[in-house]
C-alpha cells in the first residue's frame, strides 16, 4: 500500500496544502472566469430567448455528464486504494461509451421538455462523452496528488471549452453554433487531458483489491446526480413555468448561483483524498466546511454589491434580476457546502448519503411546478430548498458518524 501513502502525504504539510490549493484554485478560477465571461457576450448577442435556450441546454449537458463527474471521484478514490492504471483506463472508456449512448436518449427528452430544436440539442449533448474522458484523466491526477498538473489541466480545459463559444457568438452563429463550438472544444480538451494523465508514473496494483466496475460509478452517479440536479433544476424548469423572456432573465441570475457554487471547487478537489482516508476524513470535512462558509459569505456580499450594475453592463432587459443577485449567490454557496458533504459520502463509500438531499429535491420540483410564477418566487424556492438540503444532509452525516463510533 505504498501508493496510498505517497498519494495522501504529498499535500500533507501546510506548505504543501497551500501550494496544492493554490494550483488548483488558479486553474479553477481561470476556467470559471472564462465560463462566466462567456455569459456576457452570449446574453447580449443571443437575446433573452436565445440565451435562455443556450443556458437550458448547457444545464442539460451538465446533468448528462453526471457519470463523468462521478467517474473522477471514483478514479481518484481507486488510485488512493491502489487500483491499477489499466483497470482505470478500461473504466474510463466504458463510462465514455455509456454516456455517448445516453446522449441519444437525452436529445429526445430535452426536445420535449424544453422545446428546443434538434440541431441545438444535439450540439449541446454531444459534449457529454468527451467530458467523461476529461473527468477520468483529472481523477488520475487528483488521486496521485499531481495538483500542479491538475491546475494546468483545469485551466487548459476552461480555455478550450469557452474560447470557441465566444468566437461563435461574435460570429453570429446563434445558440446552435455556440453549443457546437463548445462541444468541439471539449473534444480537443479530452485529447489534451488524456495525454497529460498518461505521463504519470502511477503503476500500483493491490492484488486483494476487488475490481472497480461500472457499478461503482453508477452508485457514485446517484450521489452526483442529486448534486447536479440540485444546481440546475430551477434553471431547467424555468422555461416550463415562466415566459421565455423571464426564463432568459432568470438564466442571468443563475450565473451568480453557478459562480458561488463553482468558485470554491478547489477546496473539494484538494481535500478529497483525505476524505477517502478513514483516519483523517472527519477532521478534513469539518475544516473544509468552515472554509467554504467563509468563501460563501464573501461571494454573497460581492453579488449584492454588483447587482445594481447588471443593467449597465449587460442590458436594461435584466434590471428586474439585479436586486436578487445576492439570493442567487446564496443558493450557490449553500449548494457548494452540500456538494462537499456529498463528496464525503462518495469518498467513504456511502452512496445512501444522497437520499436526504434527493427527498428535498423532489419537494423542490413540486414547489416549482405549483408555486413558481415569477423570477422572484422561483429564486426563493431554489434558495430555500438548498438550505433544507444542507440541513438534512448534515444531520444524516452526523448520525452515520455516530453510528460507526
Amino acid at each position: 500500500m505504498q501508493s496510498m501513502k505517497s498519494t495522501l502525504t504529498r499535500p500533507g504539510t501546510l506548505v504543501g496544502m497551500v501550494r496544492a490549493v493554490g494550483a488548483v484554485t488558479a486553474g479553477t478560477l481561470l476556467a470559471n472566469l472564462l465560463a462566466y465571461l462567456v455569459q456576457v457576450p452570449a446574453s447580449r448577442a443571443l437575446g433573452a430567448d436565445g440565451f435562455g435556450e443556450y443556458s437550458v441546454l448547457s444545464a442539460a449537458m451538465l446533468i448528462l455528464s453526471v457519470p463523468a463527474l462521478a467517474l473522477q471521484a471514483i478514479v481518484a478514490r481507486e488510485v488512493v486504494a491502489g487500483t491499477s492504471r489499466r483497470r482505470l483506463r478500461r473504466l474510463i472508456g466504458s463510462v465514455a461509451v455509456a454516456v455517448a449512448a445516453g446522449s441519444v436518449v437525452g436529445v429526445a427528452v430535452m426536445m420535449q421538455l424544453a422545446h428546443t430544436s434538434l440541431a441545438s440539442t444535439t450540439a449541446a449533448l454531444l459534449a457529454a462523452a468527451p467530458l467523461a474522458v476529461v473527468a477520468g484523466g483529472q481523477g488520475l491526477l487528483q488521486g496521485t496528488g499531481r495538483f500542479g498538473a491538475l491546475g494546468a489541466v483545469l485551466a487548459g480545459v476552461g480555455v478550450l471549452r469557452t474560447v470557441p463559444v465566444v468566437a461563435a457568438v461574435y460570429g453570429g452563429l446563434g445558440p446552435t453554433g455556440a453549443l457546437a463550438a463548445g462541444t468541439a472544444g471539449t473534444a480537443v480538451a479530452a485529447a489534451m487531458v488524456a495525454g497529460v494523465a498518461a505521463r504519470d508514473g502511477y503503476r500500483s496494483d493491490t492484488s486483494d483489491r476487488a475490481r472497480v466496475s461500472l457499478s461503482d460509478v453508477l452508485a457514485a452517479s446517484g450521489v452526483q446526480f442529486v448534486m447536479i440536479v440540485a444546481v440546475s433544476v430551477d434553471l431547467l424548469l424555468s422555461r416550463a413555468v415562466l415566459s421565455s423572456s423571464d426564463a432568459g432573465v432568470y438564466a442571468l441570475g443563475a450565473v451568480a448561483t453557478k459562480a458561488a457554487f463553482w468558485l470554491p471547487q478547489a477546496i473539494g478537489v484538494v481535500v478529497y483524498p483525505r476524505l477517502a482516508d478513514p483516519i483523517r476524513s472527519s477532521d478534513a470535512l469539518r475544516r473544509a466546511l468552515v472554509v467554504l462558509a467563509g468563501i460563501g459569505v464573501c461571494v454573497i456580499g460581492a453579488a449584492a454589491l454588483a447587482g445594481p450594475i447588471v443593467p449597465t453592463i449587460i442590458s436594461d432587459d435584466y434590471r428586474s434580476v439585479s436586486t436578487l443577485m445576492w439570493l442567487f449567490a446564496l443558493t450557490g454557496a449553500l449548494l457548494a457546502i452540500l456538494q462537499l458533504m456529498l463528496l464525503a459520502a462518495i469518498a467513504r463509500n456511502r452512496a445512501r448519503g444522497a437520499l436526504p438531499a434527493f427527498c428535498v429535491l423532489v419537494v423542490e420540483v413540486a414547489l416549482i411546478a405549483t408555486l413558481a410564477d415569477s423570477v422572484t418566487s422561483l429564486a426563493v424556492i431554489a434558495a430555500s430548498s438548498a438550505a433544507a438540503a444542507v440541513a438534512v444532509t448534515s444531520a444524516w452525516l452526523r448520525f452515520a458518524e455516530s453510528s460507526e463510533a
